[in-house]
């Protein structure tokens, strides 16, 4: 792999993101010090590539895939955080 100084990225990849999960990912680049959100959502893929360790299972759609868990059709649990955050114990 060649050094960032000399990387060319000939591919664009497009996402649609909802506006909380946009938020999300903004907050993500602005604690990290991030100088794009393109940065940061590639270090983002870095991240959950090297933390992944679980297929996808057969039959779910591109919908059952986000940066914050919602409700579906089929009564799955809401997670109001971003997937991976922790919840704090100060009150």
């Amino acid at each position: 792999m060649e050094g960032n100084g000399n990387l060319t990225r000939g591919q664009r990849l497009q996402i649609m993101l909802s506006p909380e999960e946009l938020a999300v990912v903004d907050d993500f680049r602005f604690k990290q010090r991030m100088p794009s959100r393109a940065a940061a959502v590639r270090e983002l893929f870095k991240l959950g590539l090297a933390a992944s360790t679980q297929p996808a299972l057969a039959g779910q759609k591109s919908t059952d895939f986000g940066v914050l868990e919602a409700t579906s059709s089929r009564g799955r649990k809401i997670r109001k955080r971003p997937i991976g955050s922790r919840v704090s114990n100060d009150s």
